[in-house]
């Protein structure tokens, strides 16, 4: 490896990956709304997106924050963690967790880890983190890192 490579995927394959992992988390999480087994008063991303912009949105603008922020994440892990295992990524899922209960639920209004709203906010915000880091993971394993090379390409 040369002093300009990164140790991880390119940007397509880690933003792709990103994207994946986006869209699988928030099905998990509406379809655990849907059911009315979710504590949350409406989607974090969404609340979020509501306090920046000082006004009620539609569901897809908290949807697109959370893409953003999940793609982001995603990405970089990909792109720059040199050792990226199952313990790393559950490592970035526990750290963005803990970011989500002392900074995000307290900027939307929900107090310091939830607890203005319940404290069952705490175990239910901490399961689509674990979701999050099982698919980061599985998703750097299982999908190809890059093409299959041509002898044209050598």
């Amino acid at each position: 490896m040369t002093a300009n490579e990164t140790p991880g995927r390119s940007w397509p394959h880690a933003i792709g990956i990103g994207l994946l992992v986006a869209i699988v988390t928030a099905a998990a999480m509406l379809a655990l709304t849907a059911a009315g087994v979710s504590p949350f008063p409406k989607p974090p991303s969404l609340a979020f997106a509501e306090t920046l912009f000082d006004r009620s949105l539609p569901l897809p603008v908290g949807l697109l924050f959370h893409t953003a922020y999940v793609t982001f994440w995603s990405a970089l892990y990909l792109r720059f963690w040199p050792h990226r295992s199952l313990g790393a990524a559950f490592a970035l899922a526990a750290g963005l967790w803990v970011v989500i209960l002392v900074v995000f639920f307290p900027i939307v209004g929900w107090g310091l880890a939830g607890a203005t709203v319940s404290p069952k906010l705490i175990p239910a915000s901490f399961v689509p983190h674990l979701l999050f880091g099982l698919l980061l993971w599985g998703g750097d394993r299982c999908l190809p890192a890059s093409s299959p090379r041509t002898p044209n390409q050598a």
